[in-house]
């Protein structure tokens, strides 16, 4: 028997000098190639014969750069690899994009497959699911979108996004100087409780408040009305004139495991009324810290024993004498 040593993967950028290009399909459509960027940079170009206008917005990925520059001829959607040791998936990602990008109609359709596909990339490396958020999971983002609006109303797309910490893994949805808030999206006709997922949810935090907000939100399968997607996009118009604010908007949107190319257009939300509790001495809660070797506790808390802890007053305004007092 004659052993073989295992074939090495084929590199296309291995023959490639810097600023060297080789096109990735000789059949293709359009105008992808590989590329050597600067330092040696392993590279996807989409050569263009003008910037689209608008000029669209680019994913930020870890290890990753992308950007539009100007090459011979044109200009060029670039996407380059900075950890030469992850190159065999950053392969797998560039022939994926260059995959969505020759199914589209036109060059501009190529680009927006593209930039789309990479972003989708983008989603699955931040967490995003394959199959997408569970119908609870979507209650909960639409509770939460529906309150980050309110935020960008009163203070702003900076101070409301970089207050959206929930999704980055901290204990409290929303975190100012001087208050935190936990929302909790729920069925409108489901029992009156709320579940609480962990005990430092509703876990104090030296010198802020703690603040509950429950929302009703109704969902059903109807041809009408207003999907997941369309929460997405009138939260990310409030965004969009703020370059830094739209790109932590749209980091923070991809923890929550959302993924625009996930199928939500049948379920249509419907937002209703919404409640604020002040968490304080003998609301209904398991105390922080735990006793030791009790974890991972999960409970429901009745909104009718909340009723004695019931803001009568506005949660916005809540926060703002919060920012005066700092």
């Amino acid at each position: 028997m004659t052993w073989r040593l295992p074939l090495k993967p084929l590199d296309p950028w291995e023959k490639l000098g810097s600023g060297e290009a080789k096109r990735v399909d000789v059949a293709g459509r359009f105008d992808f190639f590989w590329v050597v960027l600067e330092a040696g940079m392993p590279g996807l170009m989409l050569r263009l014969p003008e910037l689209p206008q608008p000029l669209p917005r680019l994913p930020k990925l870890k290890n990753l750069v992308t950007s539009f520059r100007p090459v011979s001829g044109g200009s060029a959607f670039v996407l380059g690899l900075k950890e030469r040791s992850q190159v065999q998936i950053f392969e797998t990602l560039c022939r994926d994009v260059v995959e969505a990008g020759e199914a589209g109609a036109n060059r501009n359709e190529a680009l927006s497959r593209a930039l789309q596909r990479t972003r989708r990339w983008y989603h699955l490396l931040r967490g995003g699911k394959a199959n997408g958020l569970s119908v609870e999971e979507q209650r909960g983002l639409v509770g939460e979108l529906a309150f980050l609006r309110e935020l960008v109303s009163a203070f702003g797309p900076e101070t409301a996004i970089e207050a959206w910490t929930g999704p980055t893994c901290s204990a409290k949805d929303f975190e100012f100087i001087g208050s935190c808030i936990e929302v909790k999206a729920r069925r409108v006709a489901a029992k009156p409780f709320v579940s609480i997922s962990s005990e430092d949810q509703l876990a104090d935090v030296q010198g802020n408040r703690l603040y509950l907000r429950v929302v009703n939100v109704a969902s059903a399968v109807l041809p009408e009305g207003q999907s997941l997607h369309d929460h997405v996009r009138m939260t990310a118009d409030m965004f969009e004139a703020e370059g830094a604010a739209f790109e932590a908007w749209e980091e923070t949107l991809g923890s929550t495991g959302y993924d625009p190319e996930n199928d939500y257009d049948d379920r249509r939300w419907l937002l209703g009324t919404a409640n604020d509790y002040e968490v304080k001495g003998g609301f209904p809660r398991i105390a922080s810290p735990l006793e030791n070797g009790v974890e991972n506790v999960r409970y429901s808390i009745s909104l009718d024993a909340c009723e004695p802890f019931k803001l009568d007053g506005d949660l916005i305004d809540v926060i703002r004498k919060g920012f005066d007092h700092e």
